[in-house]
């Protein structure tokens, strides 16, 4: 059934996308002024979970490097790279940086430096998830790197821009912005068969299926290819000709349950210590949320930065919250 299992995995990033011309075109212009060894303004992605965010930044780099000869470029998950050392560290690896720093001894200013006198090709840093970034003024100090051209890409623009210092929301609050919304049901679906055309037997996926998919999936395009290579994968231990309606049923659970568990195992100490208070107690009121939160941790966080890791945990569909401002409560998402 499998003729290519590659195009089924979540980082796989496809010779051409649709649904997102608009977005390609307008990050395309914004880069442009490379190919003239000139600088680009910082670009900001942002948008849902599964909008096609991380897959158009990529796929937009991919193509400027082909009319680009001197060009690197480098991916940083800031969720996971948190922290100022670990953000300098994989920013420093794109670019063969790494070889004699070591995380105990070298200075942070260090990795700064290293980087300020790199004077190679230019280098686009793609910063995934920039939102979650400990310490925002690193935004600032690579900003001011001539060769060196930023893309951000968050969920919402204020988990982003209302948390910036003065001197740097004056650098970015006019860069360029691309929203991207959710895909609607053809969209998703059109999605679905590319993947199924490049990956499957011509006969192992059915259109009556492939709505099934996109329908379950509700407008994120990381869900949908998640039930499908769960229900393909299904189909192959089964020896089944195709996939059906009852094996797309059945990987939804598992294809939610995979994408939870890809989200958890990123959550940094406090947002996972919150998660944990949440989930063994059902349901808890902000005020407690925060009471309990404080006698687990060493150091803990203001309650302003306690509410920016809730939102997150929201907008990745881990927990749920209900009531206004004052009165919030969460609980678990089912």
């Amino acid at each position: 059934m499998i003729t290519n299992a590659r195009v089924l995995q979540p980082e796989f990033i496809p010779r051409e996308v649709k649904h997102r011309s608009a977005e390609v075109s307008h990050l395309s212009d914004t880069l442009r002024p490379i190919m003239t060894e000139g600088r680009p303004e910082p670009s900001f992605l942002y948008g849902p979970s599964g909008a096609g965010k991380t897959c158009i930044a990529k796929y937009t780099v991919k193509q400027l490097r082909e009319n680009v000869v001197d060009l690197n470029y480098q991916y940083v998950n800031c969720w996971e790279d948190y922290s100022r050392f670990k953000t300098l560290y994989r920013i420093l690896d794109g670019i063969n940086e790494t070889w004699d720093i070591h995380r105990q001894s070298t200075p942070k200013d260090e990795l700064l430096e290293r980087l300020r006198e790199y004077d190679g090709a230019h280098y686009v840093v793609i910063l995934d998830e920039v939102d979650q970034l400990q310490d925002k003024k690193i935004l600032y100090e690579l900003h001011r790197i001539p060769h060196l051209t930023m893309i951000l890409i968050a969920n919402r623009e204020e988990d982003v821009f209302s948390l910036l210092d003065e001197r740097l929301y004056s650098r970015l609050q006019n860069c360029p912005r691309i929203r991207f919304n959710n895909y609607d049901l053809a969209e998703l679906v059109s999605i679905i068969e590319d993947r199924a055309r490049w990956g499957l037997r011509p006969d192992a996926l059915e259109q009556g299926e492939m709505e099934l998919i996109a329908d379950h999936a509700a407008g994120d395009a990381r869900a949908a290819i998640g039930i499908l290579r769960n229900a393909t994968r299904m189909a192959s231990q089964r020896e089944y000709d195709q996939i059906t309606a009852e094996l797309i049923r059945e990987a939804v659970p598992e294809a939610n349950s995979e994408i939870r568990q890809k989200t958890t195992d990123k959550l940094t100490e406090h947002q996972q210590i919150l998660y944990d208070i949440i989930t063994d107690s059902g349901k808890i009121s902000g005020g407690d949320l925060y009471e309990q939160y404080c006698t687990e941790v060493d150091s803990a966080k203001t309650r302003r930065t306690m509410r920016n890791y809730l939102s997150k945990l929201e907008q990745y569909n881990l927990v749920v919250a209900s009531g206004n401002t004052k009165g919030r409560s969460y609980s678990p998402q089912a």
